[in-house]
């Protein structure tokens, strides 16, 4: 079985609602959104995040490739980019459910992302991104510049992913 390329794993901590993780050397990143209200928007948003649909609905393909493991795919005109993850943890809680994976070597990056929806008393439905980056090893470090745009890309449309997911 592969090893995780990284060595902070569990620090995205999708079970807490307030996420203190800072660890030397990595890239932290945390955006919460709005995404519905009530309980119809609340089983739509957390079925379709455990179900990987922040990521196919922002243009990856997810493969299950045995146990924990997968292979998310994004294309980008011509490139084809693959990235090896292991889920890590998961959340599924009355009020929180969510996920998060960690990097397996040959991904372009190391770290960790976590993908939460969680609702408030008031029954208002939020998306919660968290990762922890940094350049991986090998023959992807010299391209984590061109990776932290297109992350940033990405990023923007996790957080777009679940909106109307109840329609």
């Amino acid at each position: 079985m592969p090893e995780l390329s990284y060595d902070v794993v569990g620090a995205t901590r999708p079970d807490q609602e307030a996420w203190a993780e800072r660890p030397a050397g990595y890239r932290r990143y945390e955006r919460t959104v709005r995404v519905g209200r009530g309980t119809p928007d609340w089983e739509a948003v957390s079925a379709g995040v455990l179900d990987w649909q922040v990521k196919t609905r922002s243009g990856f393909t997810v493969l299950p490739v045995g146990g924990d493991d997968y292979r998310l795919t994004a294309r980008v005109g011509p490139v084809t980019v693959t990235e090896p993850i292991r889920v890590i943890a998961v959340v599924d809680q009355p009020a929180r459910r969510g996920f998060s994976y960690g990097t397996l070597a040959g991904h372009p990056v190391s770290g960790e992302e976590a993908f939460i929806a969680h609702r408030s008393a008031d029954g208002l439905v939020w998306l919660t991104i968290r990762s922890l980056t940094r350049p991986a090893a090998g023959k992807w470090g010299w391209a984590f510049p061109a990776l932290l745009v297109a992350q940033r890309v990405y990023r923007r449309r996790y957080l777009r992913s679940m909106n109307g997911s109840a329609a």
